[in-house]
């Protein structure tokens, strides 16, 4: 998933002909704190609500304006990670997508940033999450994957973060199945530190099930 498959079609940039007004409704109107301001396709900086408050005409075009602009993008083909890590580090609301030569190409917003997101972590798959702890040196995908699969299981998706000075690392799996019973049942036999696990499944709702399966089947008789 790269940054051009993620471009708005929605969301316009700016050009310095705009007036500091016209901006802010066009903010408002697509629920973004920054813009960019493109002439002849070609990126001169990206703009935000504050900027446009601090300006003593806003009615005037913004070329009028000595703005001090910063210049964030990506490049069409890099990855969302990096425009998810540059957008989270800048407090971004759109990041503007360039070609190799700087062409402006548009912009991706931090909505469809976060929808996009949430696809490929599988976030609106069905399924059960299991968080747990390891030693970095314990590590080992294959190992943690093996458990789960013969558990009868798939990863849909599989993430690490590290604790801040400690070499202990927390791996967060969403699995396909909301019953995780038997991969919890797995990783106590295995001994691995379950810190944390989610799922809408509940026992007792099965039981219920079984049990009026089982009536349906007396009345069928």
């Amino acid at each position: 998933m790269i940054a051009k498959d993620l471009i708005s079609e929605t969301v316009p940039a700016l050009r310095t002909s705009n007036t500091g007004s016209e901006a802010l409704n066009w903010m408002e109107a697509f629920r973004v704190s920054h813009l960019p301001i493109v002439n002849n396709n070609s990126f001169l900086g990206l703009v935000s609500d504050t900027d446009i408050y601090d300006l003593n005409a806003p009615e005037e075009p913004l070329g009028n304006h000595q703005l001090s602009l910063m210049s964030p993008y990506v490049y069409y083909n890099q990855h969302i990670y990096s425009i998810i890590e540059l957008a989270s580090r800048l407090k971004l609301s759109v990041v503007p997508v360039l070609k190799e030569n700087k062409e402006y190409l548009g912009l991706i917003t931090q909505t469809d940033l976060l929808k996009n997101f949430a696809e490929l972590i599988a976030a609106h798959t069905p399924g059960g999450i299991v968080e747990i702890e390891v030693p970095s040196y314990d590590y080992s995908i294959s190992a943690i994957t093996r458990i789960i699969e013969d558990s009868d299981t798939k990863v849909l998706s599989f993430y690490v973060s590290q604790h801040e000075n400690s070499n202990m690392l927390n791996i967060t799996i969403k699995l396909n199945r909301e019953d995780i019973t038997p991969v919890l049942r797995a990783f106590d036999r295995y001994e691995y530190n379950v810190t944390a696990s989610y799922s809408e499944y509940s026992a007792v709702d099965e039981v219920v099930k079984k049990n009026y399966d089982a009536l349906i089947r007396y009345l069928n008789i």
